[in-house]
């Protein structure tokens, strides 16, 4: 598929997915739907079912799934764009483009902080989150949905200035910590300012990512009492385990595992959230593009990893990159139910996995080949260029 927008954001025709061999709801209470078809009008889902059970005349688009399995497009909670499809950080064109061969739909901007020269002035940073908002709601690289304008709090933010913000559509708050604002108090005070206006947060949880970051432990998170435990795995750096689990403890945000840090400190926030019966508070981000470079596969490698490390079973993990985050950043996509966004995956077991089927495949800690991304009820990409073929491939019919 070609970059940016060539069917234009307009809402699709009737779209009909039938023939599916397995549907992840991204519900973590309900994760395998019964059900073999889908159908959206006008970008969303409008039934889902058994093929003889729904209405799948008139369609404009008809897709047979060829018994591969449908998801919702996969979510990244946490990465850093700055402008259009390309990052300075890397040098690297189209990375958003290559994230949506890894069944990434929806990506969620923790701060454009690697733009070259960031504004750190109150002025300055607010008119680069709204310029960031604009900018990634007019132009939506592949059709890949980036929520950005993620403002980093600095001192001088007053209550007024997240009532403007949000009026002007900012919905985030970039990772708290990355700024000059490192306390628990100041935090806690901006973090609720963001709230009332309807922002989402996060925090910058663990060791400096970078020079010039500085350690926020267990005490500021706490305290700043953001919507999202921003990469409690460490972002690279974890903290001590009895840190994790007084944070798993403490609090009922959201636990955000990222790619881009301690996979062990990840499987013990896994295992802390398993013993509270806290599953739905664990979603992924890559944290890229960062200093590990950039990874089309992050969320994909992240669902193997806690399936088959942590022992989750696949069709739960996924929710992790889905259902729960829609859910926690209170997002329209991310779950297979009437209504919501007609963002999808479809994918099926990799060649050669020893796996009987995806699930097992994933469980073993294999990659599930992707071989069709739809996001508004318009078919984004073909067959992944990044993941290992799949077994079987959907098809327009």
């Amino acid at each position: 598929m070609s970059h940016g927008e060539p069917q234009g954001n307009a809402p699709s025709g009737k779209l009909v997915v039938r023939n599916i061999g397995l549907v992840l709801s991204g519900a973590i209470e309900n994760p395998i739907l019964d059900a073999d078809t889908v159908v959206a009008e006008g970008g969303r889902i409008t039934a889902i079912g058994r093929a003889k059970d729904v209405d799948t005349e008139g369609a404009a688009t008809v897709i047979d799934a060829n018994g591969a399995t449908l998801a919702p497009g996969l979510i990244d909670s946490h990465v850093h764009p700055v402008a259009g499809d390309w990052t300075p950080r890397q040098s690297q064109l189209n990375w958003i483009d290559s994230s949506l061969h890894g069944g990434v739909t929806t990506m969620i901007s923790a701060g454009e902080v690697h733009t070259p020269g960031r504004p750190k002035d109150v002025t300055g940073l607010k008119a680069m989150a709204i310029f960031a908002q604009r900018a990634f709601d007019a132009f939506r690289p592949s059709g890949v949905k980036v929520h950005a304008g993620a403002p980093v709090i600095e001192p001088g933010l007053v209550e007024d200035d997240f009532k403007e913000m949000a009026a002007a559509g900012v919905r985030w708050l970039g990772e708290v910590g990355l700024g000059a604002i490192k306390d628990g108090p100041s935090a806690r005070q901006m973090v609720a300012w963001a709230r009332k206006y309807g922002m989402n947060s996060t925090i910058h949880t663990g060791g400096p990512s970078i020079p010039g970051s500085g350690l926020i432990d267990k005490d500021i998170v706490l305290e700043a009492d953001t919507d999202i435990v921003g990469h409690i795995n460490g972002g690279h750096t974890a903290l001590p385990d009895g840190q994790i689990r007084c944070i798993c403890e403490g609090c009922k945000r959201g636990l955000e595992l990222v790619h881009n840090g301690n996979e062990r400190a990840a499987l013990y926030t896994l295992r802390v959230a398993r013993e509270m019966g806290d599953l739905n508070r664990i979603i992924l981000g890559t944290d890229g593009p960062a200093g590990s470079g950039v990874q089309p596969l992050g969320i994909l490698r992240m669902v193997s990893l806690l399936s088959s490390l942590g022992e989750v079973p696949a069709e739960v993990a996924f929710c992790f990159a889905t259902g729960n985050t829609a859910r926690l950043r209170a997002l329209d996509c991310g779950l297979i139910e009437v209504g919501r966004a007609a963002d999808f995956v479809l994918m099926d077991k990799a060649q050669h996995s020893a796996g009987k089927d995806l699930l097992e495949s994933v469980q073993l800690g294999d990659l599930p080949g992707v071989g069709m991304t739809i996001i508004d009820g318009l078919v984004r990409s073909h067959r992944s260029r990044n993941t290992p073929p799949a077994t079987r491939l959907p098809q327009i019919v």
